[in-house]
């Protein structure tokens, strides 16, 4: 769990998964790296939050794949979804409910599904776009981890790839550029 900078109560904590999204994020805010994927997620984040000191917000800033063409730049998440946790399912055997979507409170914004699967699947794809405009690998267990520590959250997502067959091929060519736009992003919303 690399942390670059120290977290201080009145500055943003930036959350990102992997280190080729944080390339570009030398502005002088913490960097917490996570690790790829929903476990590696929320355990990072949840121990930085409970160890301390807590930070003003945490900002998850990532890739994401666009679930429907012509879906590209940077955008703010109003909701995040688990799309591999049957949550129907759950409430049938138990009676309650699990990993409900995370409401974020940014107006307008796109819903992000995210799950422990790099979509490369035409059909897949297909189906997430039913109920969701992006995926990804870590929102929503970096929203949950900072939620249920009373810590605000944002999810900031740079769309990298189309989340089909020329998934893989398109985030290697272009996690680079997605993390400079990110990096951009950072210097002009966030306060230092």
């Amino acid at each position: 769990m690399p942390l670059r900078g120290r977290i201080s109560t009145d500055l943003p904590l930036l959350v990102v998964a992997a280190e080729e999204e944080a390339a570009h994020l030398d502005d002088g805010l913490p960097v917490l790296i996570t690790g790829i994927g929903k476990v590696n997620a929320a355990m990072t984040t949840a121990e930085v939050l409970a160890r301390g000191p807590r930070p003003a917000v945490v900002v998850n800033l990532g890739t994401a794949g666009g679930l429907r063409n012509g879906w590209s730049g940077i955008h703010e998440v109003s909701t995040v979804v688990q799309h591999d946790l049957d949550t129907a399912v759950l409430r049938e055997l138990t009676g309650r409910d699990y990993g409900l979507p995370i409401e974020l409170g940014t107006a307008g914004g796109p819903v992000l599904a995210t799950g422990d699967t790099f979509v490369t699947d035409e059909a897949v794809r297909a189906e997430l776009a039913r109920t969701a405009d992006l995926v990804d690998m870590e929102g929503y267990a970096v929203a949950s981890a900072a939620t249920r520590a009373g810590v605000p959250v944002r999810l900031v997502k740079q769309v990298s790839d189309r989340a089909d067959s020329s998934a893989t091929r398109s985030w290697k060519e272009h996690v680079d550029a997605c993390a400079r736009d990110l990096a951009a992003w950072v210097a002009t919303h966030l306060p230092r």
